[in-house]
């Protein structure tokens, strides 16, 4: 390797300005190259979240569609949601 001959074609204008604009954009910017990168993970995050509780909200409308018209599915609801009972039962509730 001729070093001379590097030193040449780096210390030409261009290059420099070249350098000197990367440097700047991909490390001292506002928008970094480590800010872009976190705002694209949070990005793709809220993204699943948004799935997931698109996937909540249908299920619930299909839930609730189903209780609106059915007394016997108001009561299963509330017996194995809220743990309601009637006066004379005992409720006994195991968890893993």
């Amino acid at each position: 390797m001729d070093w001379k001959k590097i030193w040449s074609r780096l210390g030409n204008k261009y290059v420099i300005a070249t350098l000197v604009f990367l440097v700047v954009f991909l490390f001292l910017d506002e928008f970094n190259i480590s800010v872009t990168s976190r705002l694209h993970r949070q990005v793709n995050r809220l993204h699943a979240e948004e799935r997931e509780l698109k996937k909540a909200i249908e299920a619930d409308s299909i839930n609730a569609a189903v209780l609106k018209d059915n007394p016997d599915a108001i009561e299963h609801y509330g017996r194995e949601q809220y743990y309601m009972k009637q006066p004379n039962e005992d409720i006994f509730v195991i968890r893993k």
